[in-house]
């Protein structure tokens, strides 16, 4: 490979990551916007606490479950990876045979709710799930749903957590069970996950495309590099 072609190819992908960055802003925007917009007009009254319409299962302390070979190993998300997206040849490393529901894949919400608190959609591989990430499902709510409740109530929670001076800021499940959702009708619902369902799906494709364009650059700068 030239040096030409490569420095192209690595300024074609710049332009791509650039353009994937914007589009997922705007669709990041556009999704609150709508959600926001149906909560100021909606009739409906009946509502539910955070922890009800969804389930905020903690990560493991990894650190009590190393592995006994690299091959039937997953790589650890700590807050470090849920910063940066992805786990690296850094991050650390767990057993493959923890529980399902601290295991991560792509398109998994995570919640940080210690320390720095931010909310976010996992876009890498499989991976392990530290203490102090939820993983935020739910069996009776779409995706999106409980992510832009979730994101309803994080300033505040963030309020909470830095109100904790003397100690790591955090939220206590009871915030959780304190903070309610309004939950909308079965028609309603059913409009706004025609509206709302393609834009969560289209924000993990962006973020999984976005990241494999990072990981080629980086290979791109190491062959330039050597």
């Amino acid at each position: 490979m030239s040096f030409m072609y490569s420095s192209n190819l690595k300024s074609f992908i710049q332009i791509h990551l650039l353009k994937f960055d914007k589009l997922n802003t705007n669709l990041e925007k556009i999704s609150t916007e709508f959600f926001l917009n149906w909560l100021s007009n909606t009739h409906n009254d009946k509502k539910k606490s955070l922890d009800s319409i969804a389930n905020y299962k903690n990560g493991l302390a990894m650190q009590k479950f190393r592995p006994v070979n690299i091959k039937e190993s997953l790589p650890v998300v700590k807050i470090r990876e849920l910063n940066q997206g992805h786990t690296d040849s850094n991050s650390d490393l767990c057993r493959k045979d923890i529980d399902e529901s601290v295991q991560i894949n792509t398109g998994d919400i995570i919640f940080s709710w210690s320390g720095t608190l931010l909310l976010d959609l996992w876009a890498g591989n499989e991976a392990g799930l530290n203490q102090h990430l939820f993983k935020v499902t739910s069996n009776d709510y779409p995706s999106w749903f409980i992510y832009e409740w979730t994101k309803y109530y994080l300033q505040e929670f963030q309020l909470i957590a830095k109100s904790k001076a003397t100690t790591m800021g955090h939220i206590k499940r009871s915030n959780l069970k304190e903070s309610f959702a309004i939950i909308p009708d079965d028609d309603e619902l059913t409009k706004l996950n025609n509206l709302l369902g393609p834009i969560f799906d289209n924000k993990i494709k962006i973020r999984k495309q976005n990241l494999i364009l990072r990981q080629i650059k980086k290979q791109l700068l190491a062959k330039l590099l050597n």
